[in-house]
């Protein structure tokens, strides 16, 4: 048996880029650096579209950019993200550590249903809360039956966008932390509680801190996500730079102005990259001796099983069965007044072969990415990784004019086609794939593929047959996230998709634009009932955990 020595074992991770202590090496291997700047050049060819276009606005854009509106938006946008933010980890965590490690009733069930919000356009959910709880809305109907009251206070706003964003938002962060608890490992808990601590000191003293990586991950996406989402704003009249951004594209007609804006998102977007980055911290979060490969116990609710039962289904009832019953209503009160029901299940599978062979692509690209910039830390990987987080800090919109312009331009095979679609949806959505994985990367311990490479295993044979599968749990939940996301993406849709190539996300706006709301909610059942199968698969295929 080959010896692992302190010198093979430091050769063994600059060559495979796994776990442990960060490598400093100058040169990093080809096959790490090649393929992660590959990815991120892909990521910043909206940037260039929109520096060029920018430089085409010359002074009129920096007038624009130093005008105090723009720095009124600037601060709109900041508080809304941080309030969206904030909000969605407090709900988040806890719904993730109850649905994985607790006896929460009926769990599995939960875990499905409480990701499901991920998959509910920003602009439907808006408009149904703004229906719901408007000055008159179903709410106000409704009381005025037993109280004498004029009018509800005006949810648009601050408010209401945050609560809207906040309700459909959640689950970036619910996922990534729900992989993240999958891949911890038992001993570390069970080594606390010898030493005397309580199930719920430990959750506090072990569990919270190695949760740091995947709640800084999924909070970095819940905040991308609120800074580009034009939906949920233009329906709540909370002005954010996307809104100003569609308004300089849609009424005045000027790209370099919101070019020049798109590029004040993108420095906003790098701004939050660094605050996760400093958020996340350099500690290991992997075991650095032996440990075994379980499942942990489930931690007994006791008195606080039914308190947390409530607290989950309220969470559901708000963010899913609310929303729903509102389309269902809508739908039935369409039948009942005569419209046809139309299924479209054409545009069902073109939305999920879309979306799918994004997830896939993004996974793919997202770990080389992952291990390069975890494992061999410097200026490129510094680069690497900045740069991959701003496609989804942009608009929609500007993704898909750019990608027009360059497939018009300098691709003329792929103009129209449902490459570049699929490449938009990866762009978009690549940082949630990035984060997912990086979060289970970071539970990977450098002395297993040590112990394997003693072993007599190639170092491609240890990727494939132990960092990928330590991996694993990040990497569907990546999917899962760029599946779910790219499924109600609209704008880049209408822009990109081939001729006659429609979707469910194209069939809902069509309709919602012609005031059509009962054939609107038909799809958008649709569009949830179909997202919901993937996602159950990706729940219910998780071990259970014994007590």
């Amino acid at each position: 048996m080959q010896a692992v020595g302190p010198h093979t074992g430091n050769s063994l991770r600059r060559l495979l880029g796994m776990g442990g202590a960060p490598n400093r090496q100058r040169r990093p291997p080809f096959v790490f650096w090649a393929p992660a700047l590959l990815v991120s050049l892909a990521m910043v060819l909206p940037l260039v579209y929109l520096v060029e276009r920018s430089l085409d606005g010359g002074g009129e854009v920096v007038d624009l950019l130093l005008r105090q509106r723009t720095l009124e938006i600037l601060f709109r946008s900041a508080v809304l993200v941080v309030v969206v933010t904030v909000a969605s980890a407090l709900i988040a965590v806890p719904l993730a550590w109850l649905t994985v490690r607790t006896d929460l009733p009926l769990r599995r069930f939960w875990s499905v249903v409480t990701v499901l919000p991920l998959v509910i356009p920003s602009y439907v959910g808006a408009f149904l809360l703004v229906v719901a709880l408007g000055p008159r809305g179903m709410l106000h109907g409704f009381l005025e039956r037993f109280v004498d009251i004029e009018r509800l206070p005006d949810i648009s706003g601050l408010v209401g966008a945050a609560l809207a964003l906040t309700l459909l938002s959640f689950p970036y962060t619910l996922l990534s932390v729900r992989a993240s608890l999958w891949g911890q490992d038992p001993a570390l808990e069970e080594m606390s509680r010898a030493l005397g601590n309580g199930r719920w000191r430990t959750l506090w003293r072990v569990t919270l801190p190695l949760l740091r990586p995947s709640i800084a991950a999924g909070s970095l996406l819940v905040a991308l996500y609120t800074l580009s989402d034009f939906g949920a704003v233009s329906l709540l009249r909370y002005e954010t730079f996307t809104w100003a951004i569609f308004l300089q594209y849609e009424t005045a007609f000027n790209r370099a102005l919101a070019a020049g804006l798109s590029l004040v998102m993108i420095a906003m977007a790098l701004g939050l990259v660094v605050i996760e980055a400093q958020a996340r911290g350099r500690s290991r979060y992997y075991r650095a001796a032996t440990g075994a490969a379980r499942p942990t116990s489930l931690v007994a609710l006791g008195r606080l099983k039914w308190p947390a039962f409530g607290f989950t289904a309220a969470v559901t009832a708000l963010s899913l069965a609310a929303p729903l019953s509102l389309l269902a209503f809508w739908a039935i009160r369409g039948v009942a007044a005569g419209e046809p029901v139309r299924l479209l299940w054409g545009n069902a599978l073109n939305s999920v072969y879309a979306s799918g062979l994004a997830a896939i692509v993004a996974v793919v690209a997202a770990v080389p990415v992952v291990m390069f910039t975890l494992r061999f830390p410097g200026r490129l990987s510094w680069v690497v990784e900045r740069l991959s987080y701003t496609g989804f800090a942009l608009p929609g919109i500007a993704v898909a004019l750019a990608l027009i312009f360059f497939g018009a331009r300098f691709a003329t095979p792929l103009y129209q086609t449902l490459f570049l679609l699929v490449f938009a949806y990866v762009v978009l959505f690549f940082p949630q794939a990035l984060g997912a994985v990086r979060s289970s990367y970071l539970q990977v311990s450098p002395r297993l593929g040590e112990a394997a490479y003693g072993l007599g295993k190639s170092p491609l044979a240890i990727i494939w047959h132990i960092s990928l599968p330590l991996m694993l749990p990040g990497m569907l939940a990546g999917g899962a996230l760029v599946f779910l996301t790219a499924m109600k993406e609209l704008p880049a849709t209408l822009l990109l998709s081939p001729i006659g190539y429609g979707t469910l996300a194209t069939s809902i706006w069509a309709a919602a634009e012609e005031a059509f709301f009962a054939q609107a909610a038909v799809p958008a059942l649709l569009l949830v009932a179909v997202s919901a199968v993937p996602t159950a698969f990706l729940i219910l295929r998780e071990p259970r955990r014994g007590r």
